[in-house]
């Protein structure tokens, strides 16, 4: 009687067994290459000024990765939440913000006074930079279905940060000859080692030496370009970084002080009591 009933539980927890020793010792998952992660590069190292807690930022340097993301990146990806008048916190004066704000094509959203029909009007230096798109489908449909990220937050939200960013933006290469064909791009993809998946739906923005003519007589290499943008972005994602700097010195050099005196008072309270 009782092998009949325990007879079945037998031959279930056999089967099981089988299964779980299948699936953790078969060695064709053991030996099986992860391709992405043998392809995959880890950002390059690369020093910003604003790096450490005494940095602080290179104001020629942002300017100049300004222009590059407003001559190149701009044509595709979006800063919303950077105003015009922010970007007197990286060396320009008021005037030039004026004329920053009054040059940009894309004007704000507005309603006429008398008849309240929707109109647009020049920008001001109280608004926030526009994007090239009026809409998410609208940017969509002009890149094949591929939706440009705000580089606003680009810093923080991905992982390397700044030199990633770096990285990638240098890092587009020919696709190499014994990558699987299961991993090489599709058509409007371009292989990138920095990228997570290897391929990504951005074309290289930044193609050729002298692409863009820096006011400051820099010359403007593709490397060069490409630390000044991310430079631009690492501002662009924290830009009160210099002012945390500081409270942070402060706030050190104040506990210093009061641990010193601390210790003193300790002293002098109890230096006629034996321990």
């Amino acid at each position: 009687m009782l092998a009949r009933i325990f007879a079945p539980i037998v031959v279930g927890l056999g089967f099981v067994t089988a299964l779980v020793f299948a699936i953790l010792f078969t060695p064709h998952d053991a030996a099986q290459p992860n391709v992405v992660e043998e392809f995959h590069k880890d950002p390059k190292a690369i020093h910003y000024a604003s790096d450490g807690p005494l940095g602080k930022f290179d104001r020629q340097q942002l300017q100049r990765g300004f222009q590059v993301y407003q001559e190149v990146c701009s044509a595709c990806h979006s800063i919303r939440l950077v105003h015009f008048r922010d970007l007197e916190e990286i060396g320009f004066t008021k005037p030039e913000v004026k004329a920053i704000a009054k040059q940009y094509k894309i004007e704000q959203p507005s309603i006429n006074p008398d008849t309240g029909e929707a109109t647009t009007r020049k920008n001001l230096p109280s608004d926030p930079i526009p994007w090239n798109f009026a809409n998410e489908i609208a940017a969509r449909a002009a890149n094949n279905n591929a939706l440009p990220p705000d580089l606003s937050l680009m810093v923080k939200a991905r992982e390397g940060g700044a030199p990633y960013i770096y990285s990638l933006l240098t890092g587009f290469a020919p696709v190499p000859a014994n990558l699987p064909a299961s991993n090489r791009p599709a058509p409007n993809l371009h292989y990138n080692p920095y990228f997570a998946n290897l391929n990504i739906a951005m074309p290289p923005p930044l193609t050729a030496d002298g692409q863009v003519e820096y006011s400051d007589g820099t010359k403007a290499t593709v490397d060069q370009m490409a630390r000044d943008v991310s430079a631009f972005l690492i501002w662009t994602a924290e830009p009160k970084l210099e002012a945390r700097h500081r409270a942070g010195i402060g706030v050190v050099i104040f506990l210093l002080i009061a641990t010193v005196l601390a210790y003193m008072s300790y002293r002098n309270i109890w230096a006629g009591k034996k321990h």
